[in-house]
């Protein structure tokens, strides 16, 4: 089979190690020389500075979690061309022989051309990739603890939901704060909105209102949360794109 890169690298990535596997070919004669390094910021520059001492060009790896992520960054300074490889593409390739490592069956497909490269965004598009994933899964959790929060109003018999278009708004708040305080008199609760309405009340017991105040502590915490990813992230998506996302997005 024709050998498409002489000098190449592949890695086989971990949580605290890199197997680095180094395949030159010369004069029809492979060799490979194979090293463990740690994954802290030191020995990922000295596995940098390995593969470039031995005149590699093009370097793989798998897509192994997060963990591949430190040791991208830092060796995409460097002359390297780095290809990402689906561990799963790598998985199925056949040919392998059972007493391979990762490392040298890696460098075996990358030095044949048999590593299909995945797409790896710029480092600012993966930190907005990062900071949309994480508002997404606040939106989630809030509506999570919110529906949580009626859930144990409605199993109380405590019908705020049903006079008010937001639970978690202002008056809604106010209302279940003076329910954790003990106040269980429909007038005064009512009192409480900014618009004249009525609430059907029911006697607060101890759980009752220990869960109470645990699901709207997590709720508020979610919203303050989500209140502050929410403008970083709108400012690092275009504007036809703020336009056209949803408003519940």
């Amino acid at each position: 089979m024709e050998v498409m890169y002489p000098r190449c690298a592949g890695l086989d990535v971990h949580k605290e190690t890199v197997v680095a596997c180094v395949r030159i070919v010369e004069g029809g004669d492979v060799s490979r020389s194979v090293r463990t390094f740690a994954t802290t910021t030191a020995s990922l520059i000295e596995l940098g500075e390995w593969l470039e001492e031995n005149g590699c060009t093009h370097v793989a790896m798998e897509a192994t979690g997060v963990y591949w992520k430190p040791v991208w960054q830092v060796l995409e300074d460097s002359s390297l061309e780095l290809v990402l490889a689906n561990a799963a593409q790598v998985k199925n390739v056949p040919g392998r022989k059972s007493d391979v490592n990762d490392a040298t069956w890696i460098s075996e497909l990358l030095a044949h051309g048999l590593v299909r490269a995945s797409f790896v965004p710029e480092p600012a598009i993966q930190q907005l990739r990062g900071l949309l994933r994480t508002r997404k899964q606040l939106v989630r959790e809030k509506a999570s603890h919110v529906q949580r929060l009626q859930k144990t109003l409605e199993e109380a018999n405590i019908k705020i939901e049903s006079v008010l278009s937001d639970v978690m708004g202002r008056s809604g708040r106010a209302m279940i704060q003076a329910l954790i305080d003990g106040e269980s008199d429909p007038a005064k609760l009512a009192a409480l909105a900014h618009w004249e309405g009525a609430c059907v009340g029911s006697r607060a017991h101890s759980p009752f209102t220990t869960l109470l105040r645990l699901c709207g502590s997590i709720a508020a915490v979610v919203r303050q949360q989500y209140g502050r990813c929410a403008p970083s992230a709108d400012i690092g998506i275009p504007a036809p794109a703020r336009r056209l996302r949803p408003a519940n997005s």
